[in-house]
């Protein structure tokens, strides 16, 4: 016990991530059930009320992947997923591209490290864009996005055209994600398993933030701590897990899904 105790933190990071990489249940999908299964844990968490949102996957071939245009994500399968050029013509599947869709591909252009874009309008996240507020960390459920959420304090209108994807993707910067004034949120990231984790966290980061916030200021976390645990709560292996259990649990119930 004593040898445990006075093990150097960092030295145990790196040690328990090491464990992770071998041990923990990864998922083991293609990358169309991966965007279906995205799009059903998302509806699950209250992000498809409506017809707003998007996922698109940026493939090896320059094409993506993407939800089609007048599907909810409760209704996504392997089977409807289509897949676009960077001109929004569908190649692969049924229907047409959501046309809001044209303002990820400034995103895709401008950051070439990015593979995956979820965009969606949750109840939450929704309530602090429309009160011109954006993310605090003050909780160590938040800290994903300690120093990696940017904020776009004015609506450039409908995002179906160019000005609206220069203006948010320049927002955007290099961080993460984006809390949009009066719109939603997006994340940008390499991968879709951390879009979509990212995606879950933040609506569950804006409930807490409002909840806590009708009872007393908010205390943020310190932010050395706040960039230890941000670091390793983003970790491949911990979003990977995090959103194989996600997966798990809409199969459980949904496997149509992988169809």
């Amino acid at each position: 016990m004593n040898e445990t105790l006075a093990v150097d933190k960092d030295a145990l990071t790196r040690s328990i991530a090491a464990q992770m990489d071998q041990k923990l249940e990864l998922g083991n999908w293609d990358e169309r059930q991966k965007l279906a299964l995205a799009c059903r844990m998302l509806a699950r968490e209250g992000h498809s009320e409506t017809l707003a949102g998007q996922i698109t996957v940026r493939q090896p071939d320059g094409t993506f992947l993407s939800t089609p245009m007048a599907y909810g994500f409760d209704e996504i399968s392997r089977s409807n997923v289509i897949r676009i050029d960077d001109s929004m013509r569908v190649l692969e599947g049924p229907g047409m591209a959501n046309p809001a869709i044209r303002f990820h591909l400034w995103i895709y252009r401008r950051r070439p490290d990015v593979n995956c874009i979820v965009h969606t309008h949750p109840p939450y996240v929704n309530a602090l864009s429309m009160t011109g507020t954006p993310l605090q960390v003050a909780h160590m459920d938040a800290t994903p996005f300690f120093d990696d959420c940017a904020f776009l304090r004015e609506w450039p209108g409908l995002p179906i055209a160019d000005n609206e994807g220069e203006v948010i993707s320049a927002a955007l910067g290099a961080k993460r994600t984006i809390l949009l004034a009066n719109h939603g949120f997006l994340a940008a990231t390499p991968s879709l398993e951390e879009s979509a984790y990212l995606a879950v966290l933040i609506e569950r980061a804006a409930r807490s933030q409002i909840l806590a916030s009708s009872l007393a200021p908010l205390t943020p976390i310190d932010p050395a701590l706040a960039r230890e645990s941000h670091d390793f709560l983003l970790l491949p292996s911990v979003v990977k897990a995090s959103f194989a259990l996600f997966g798990r649990r809409v199969i459980k119930h949904e496997p149509d899904v992988l169809v």
